[in-house]
C-alpha cells in the first residue's frame, strides 16, 4: 500500500499561511532542506489544490535555471543546492491538480481533475509505486483528512506566532487522533513533528 503523506510549514500559533496567503514568515533552515531532498526518492506522485499548485507553477519551473543552486521560495536572496535538488525533482514528478476553476494544466507532468473522488485516491494508493505527498493546499489536506486516507502528516512548526492566518484543516466532522512518530528540533527554532493517523 502506498502512503499519502502531507507535509506543511506551521507557525507556532499554527497557521501555515497568512491572512493573504503569504509564506514569507517561514524561518528558512538548510538541515530541513537537506533532510526533505535526501528524502524524495521515496515518492513519485504529488497532489495540489489549485491555490498551491498556481505558487509551485510560478516559481519551480524557472528557479532551476541556476547550474548550482536553486532560489528559496520563501526567502529572496538565498539559494541553495538542496533547493535545486527539491526544484528538480519538483519540475519532474507527476502533479494532480484538484481544481473546479482551472481549465487547463501546462507545467509538464501535470494533470487536472475537477473535483476530489476519494475512491479515486485510496484506488491509487493501492496501485504498485512510491509515496504520494501533498504541499500546502489546505482545502485538499481537510477533504482527504476527512476520509481517512493520509497517513503521515509531517509538520515543520516554525518559532513565530503570526497572530492570525490560514488554518490548514477546517470542517472536519469528527476529531481525528494522532499518533506521534517523531519530534526533531533544529537550532533554527524549527521543530519537525510527524504523526501518523491512529
Amino acid at each position: 500500500m502506498r502512503q499519502l503523506l502531507m507535509f506543511n510549514r506551521v507557525s507556532a500559533d499554527g497557521y501555515f499561511a497568512s491572512n493573504d496567503g503569504q509564506l514569507d514568515w517561514v524561518v528558512p533552515d538548510d538541515a530541513i532542506d537537506r533532510a526533505g531532498a535526501s528524502r524524495m526518492h521515496e515518492v513519485d506522485t504529488m497532489l495540489f489544490g489549485r491555490r498551491t499548485y498556481d505558487a509551485f507553477e510560478s516559481f519551480w519551473p524557472t528557479a532551476v535555471n541556476d547550474a548550482l543552486t536553486s532560489a528559496d521560495p520563501h526567502t529572496a536572496g538565498r539559494h541553495s543546492s538542496a533547493l535545486r535538488a527539491m526544484g528538480e525533482w519538483i519540475n519532474a514528478t507527476p502533479k494532480l491538480v484538484f481544481s473546479n476553476t482551472r481549465k487547463a494544466v501546462s507545467w509538464q507532468n501535470s494533470q487536472l481533475f475537477s473535483e476530489l473522488d476519494p475512491r479515486k485516491i485510496q484506488a491509487m494508493k493501492e496501485q504498485p509505486g512510491k509515496g504520494i505527498i501533498i504541499f500546502g493546499s489546505g482545502s485538499l489536506v481537510s477533504q482527504l483528512t476527512e476520509h481517512g486516507l493520509i497517513d503521515e502528516y509531517q509538520f515543520v512548526v516554525g518559532p513565530l506566532f503570526l497572530g492570525g492566518g490560514k488554518s490548514l484543516i477546517n470542517g472536519l466532522t469528527q476529531r481525528v487522533k494522532l499518533e506521534l512518530v517523531e519530534a526533531k528540533p533544529y537550532p533554527s527554532g524549527n521543530l519537525m513533528l510527524r504523526y501518523a493517523r491512529r
